[in-house]
């Protein structure tokens, strides 16, 4: 079978709600990533087969096929690029490395663009369903989903704290985690961790014209006292916004292609695509999938736990990737280096692509073989990606 290559991945630093990103059309902010990937690689745009576009709201600004908008918005790209928009929730970028790869390895595809965008400020989680709603066109729960699930209305916060009552987690447990993803954040932003991956994007302030570079969600000044004083999101619950992803903007890609691709173009790859693997379960616990995925990723790979060099796992709420590595066994020192969603924000359909260029860099810049990826996602499904650095 042909070997799939990641050539680079790159990601622009997370925008708050409202924050430094707010006053970017999503769609611009899309073909931001695609042209810095495209020029970082020296790729002939000419030579795309395809760019595969995640993302979660697809309504609104995000709405018309974002993926293809994107790449006619692109300053590279020519219009003869296809592009698809894919959803499979947060995890539909990694969605589009794991679709990009399997193009590639099939044969049927040389060069593939997997990328993911998400302006949560400009079109807010969930509004997607509520507008509707409000306007009297219908919900998503059909009733044959009603008779199947009675009286159940999906919610990752109430996924979230059954598997902190699962697993038998405390809040202070909670919080311990999320103040370990701020200071391995503030670390890796100081120490330049991220430069290799951050797309500069130039924003208007206050004070004038601007590069935005540094993740905005990051609590540069964060205690574990302050953080466990935050108020819980639900009573009688555990989690807190300080123990959660943080909304937020940004945008993401990732250049997959064959061993024929490198050749005709002159690309040096990263790393190769090793595994990959997606699988469902309970969709009212939701977001505990990872666990399970991860061992059948594990076990087509031929690969133990130990054998991975460094896991991002994405923290959607602290308790999952606490309870990732309570069912693992895996090092708590390889997961997250650089911190994670809690720190730097989760801007869904763009967090596949983001996480990935985070692992592949942080992997070469350890000098590391193996990484492992795994993304919760809404209705009890999870991907996991492995990749081998070359």
């Amino acid at each position: 079978m042909p070997t799939a290559y990641i050539v680079d991945a790159v990601r622009t630093a997370g925008g708050r709600r409202g924050g430094r990103l707010a006053g970017i059309h999503p769609v611009d902010l899309a073909a931001a990533s695609l042209d810095a990937l495209v020029a970082r690689s020296g790729i002939d745009p000419a030579g795309i087969d395809d760019v595969v576009m995640g993302c979660v709201g697809q309504g609104g600004e995000q709405s018309m096929q974002v993926g293809r908008n994107a790449v006619l918005a692109s300053k590279l790209l020519p219009q003869s690029t296809p592009a698809v928009t894919i959803d499979r929730q947060c995890g539909s970028s990694q969605q589009a490395i794991q679709f990009a790869a399997q193009a590639v390895m099939s044969g049927t595809q040389d060069v593939v663009i997997a990328a993911g965008i998400e302006s949560m400020t400009r079109v807010p989680m969930g509004s997607t369903a509520m507008f509707h709603m409000k306007e009297g066109l219908g919900m998503y729960k059909s009733p044959g989903l009603e008779a199947k699930y009675p009286g159940i209305m999906w919610s990752q916060f109430v996924g979230a704290e059954m598997i902190v009552k699962k697993h038998g987690f405390t809040k202070d447990d909670l919080d311990a985690f999320a103040f370990a993803s701020q200071q391995k954040a503030i670390a890796a932003t100081q120490g330049g961790a991220f430069a290799g991956e951050i797309v500069p994007i130039e924003i208007e302030t206050p004070e004038g014209a601007a590069q935005h570079t540094v993740d905005e969600g990051i609590r540069f000044d964060a205690t574990l006292e302050a953080i466990a004083a935050v108020k819980l999101l639900q009573p009688g619950g555990t989690l807190t916004a300080a123990t959660s992803s943080q909304i937020c903007d940004g945008s993401s890609a990732a250049l997959i292609v064959s061993e024929e691709a490198l050749k005709r173009y002159g690309l040096t790859p990263l790393a190769r695509v090793h595994t990959l693997t997606v699988s469902a379960g309970d969709p009212v616990i939701m977001l505990e999938e990872p666990l399970f995925a991860t061992d059948k990723a594990l076990k087509r790979a031929g690969l133990s736990i130990d054998d991975i060099d460094l896991y991002e796992v994405n923290e959607a709420f602290a308790s999952v990737p606490l309870a990732w590595l309570k069912h693992t066994g895996a090092d708590p020192a390889r997961l997250n280096v650089n911190g994670g969603a809690i720190a730097l924000g989760h801007p869904l359909g763009a967090s596949g692509t983001k996480l990935m260029a985070t692992l592949l860099h942080a992997l070469k810049a350890r000098g590391k073989k193996y990484g492992l990826q795994t993304m919760c996602e809404g209705g009890g499904v999870a991907n996991v990606t492995i990749v081998e650095m070359v």
